[in-house]
C-alpha cells in the first residue's frame, strides 16, 4: 500500500509503516501525563509539558517525562491530562495555541466534548492506571496492551482523529472507538461504580476501631482484589461523579436492584436462585478478554465513503461496538473530490462480521487478505 493524501493534503502512511515521531504537548504531568511523556520520548518524540504546579513540572523534566517545560506552538498533538473539570478549558487553550490535534485522558467524555465543541478535539480515555499518585509513579510501559478509547463524533476532523489514533497506537495501546455517551455509560458500569463499591466495602470493613485491625488481618486475596482501586487518589472522583452523574446513578440503581435480589435469595435460602446467579457471574467473568490478540491473519477492508464529516466516526464506532479491533487505519481521498475510501485492517476471523455490519449500514465494503 502506498502513501495517500488525507484531509487537507495530510500525508497518511500505510498500515505497514509506523507514524514518524513528531512534537507533542502535555498539559498536566501527573501519573497519566507523565507516563504519556515517557512513552512518547521512548519512541522518539520531542515532548513539552506544563502543569499548574511548577514543582511537579520540574519533577517531570527531571524524571525524563519532558524535554522542555512550556508550550510548543508547533506541536502535532496535545494531550490534556488534567482533572475532568479542567479539561474543557485546557483544551480550548491548547486549540488556540497550535494547529495540531488535541485529545484528553479523562474518564468522562460527552459533557467535555460538548463544551469544547471543536473538530480538532478528539475525546480520549486510556483504560490504564496505578494506585501510585503523581509523576513519580509514571511508567513508560503503562499503556502497553491497554485499551484506549477514542470518541469521535460527526463533527470530528478526520485528520485529527487519524493523528490521535496513530500516536496512541505507537504507545502500545489498542484503540476502541465509541460514541461519547456510550463510553460514559459503559465506564460508569466498569470503572466508576466499581470504585465507589470498593470505597464503600473498605468503609464497611473499617467500621469500629476495635474491629478494624482484626478484620483487615482476615482480609484475603479476594477482598484485597475487590478493594484495590480504593487506594487511588480520592480527589479526582469528585469531578468524575459530577460530570457523569446520570450514568453513575443509573448504574448504581441497577446494582442496588441486583444486590436487593441477592439479599432476598440469601434471606429466603433460595439455593437454586443463588446458584443460578453465581453461575451466571462465573461464566461472565471467565469470558472477559485478557487483552486484544494480534495473532492470526489480517484482512484489508476498503469502504468507499462520501467525503463528508462524520463518516469516519460512523465506521470506527460501529466496529468499536462490535468489539472488533482495528489494527490500522488510513483514509484515501479521491483526486476528483467528493468521495474517498476508508482503509483498515482487522483480524481475518472478524472479516465476515464486519462486511455484514457495514453492508447493513448501506456501505459497500470489499475485503481481501493482507499481503505479507
Amino acid at each position: 500500500m502506498c502513501t495517500w493524501k488525507g484531509p487537507k493534503g495530510f500525508a497518511m502512511t500505510s498500515p505497514a509503516e509506523p507514524r514518524p515521531a513528531g512534537r507533542a504537548n502535555i498539559v498536566g504531568v501527573g501519573l497519566i501525563g507523565g507516563s504519556i511523556g515517557l512513552a512518547l520520548r521512548d519512541v522518539g518524540w520531542h515532548v513539552n509539558g506544563t502543569d499548574l504546579d511548577p514543582v511537579r513540572a520540574a519533577k517531570a523534566l527531571e524524571l525524563g517525562a519532558l524535554d522542555d517545560i512550556g508550550t510548543d506552538l508547533d506541536a502535532d498533538i496535545t494531550f490534556i491530562a488534567t482533572s475532568v473539570g479542567a479539561i474543557a478549558g485546557a483544551a480550548r487553550t491548547a486549540l488556540a495555541a497550535s494547529g495540531g490535534a488535541v485529545t484528553d485522558v479523562g474518564s468522562v467524555k460527552a459533557p467535555v466534548i460538548a463544551e469544547v465543541n471543536d473538530p480538532r478535539f478528539v475525546g480520549g480515555h486510556p483504560m490504564a492506571g496505578s494506585e501510585q499518585e503523581g509523576v513519580e509513579g509514571a511508567q513508560v510501559d503503562l499503556f502497553d496492551g491497554a485499551t484506549w478509547v477514542l470518541t469521535p463524533t460527526l463533527e470530528t476532523d478526520a485528520e485529527a482523529y487519524t493523528t490521535v489514533r496513530s500516536v496512541v497506537r505507537s504507545l502500545g495501546a489498542e484503540v476502541v472507538a465509541l460514541p461519547p455517551e456510550r463510553h460514559d455509560a459503559l465506564v460508569a458500569l466498569v470503572s466508576h461504580v466499581p470504585h465507589l463499591v470498593a470505597a464503600n466495602l473498605m468503609a464497611l470493613a473499617s467500621e469500629g476501631a476495635e474491629e478494624h485491625a482484626a478484620v483487615l488481618r482476615l482480609a484475603a486475596g479476594g477482598f484485597r482484589d475487590m478493594t484495590r482501586v480504593a487506594a487511588g487518589n480520592p480527589g479526582i472522583w469528585l469531578d468524575i461523579c459530577a460530570e457523569n452523574r446520570e450514568a453513575i446513578v443509573g448504574a448504581l440503581d441497577r446494582l442496588l436492584a441486583v444486590i436487593g435480589a441477592t439479599r432476598d435469595m440469601v434471606d429466603k435460602s433460595d439455593r437454586d436462585g443463588l446458584l443460578a446467579a453465581l453461575e451466571s457471574a462465573r461464566v461472565g467473568r471467565s469470558n472477559l478478554p485478557d487483552q486484544v490478540s494480534h495473532t492470526g491473519d489480517l484482512v484489508e477492508v476498503r469502504v468507499p465513503v462520501p467525503d463528508r464529516p462524520g463518516v469516519l466516526s460512523e465506521v470506527t464506532t460501529l466496529l468499536g461496538e462490535m468489539d472488533v479491533n482495528i489494527v490500522d487505519l488510513e483514509i484515501a481521498h479521491s483526486p476528483e473530490g467528493g468521495r474517498g475510501v476508508v482503509v483498515f485492517l482487522v483480524q481475518a476471523t472478524a472479516g465476515e462480521r464486519v462486511h455484514e455490519a457495514l453492508t447493513a449500514r448501506r456501505y459497500r465494503p470489499s475485503i481481501r487478505p493482507l499481503e505479507q
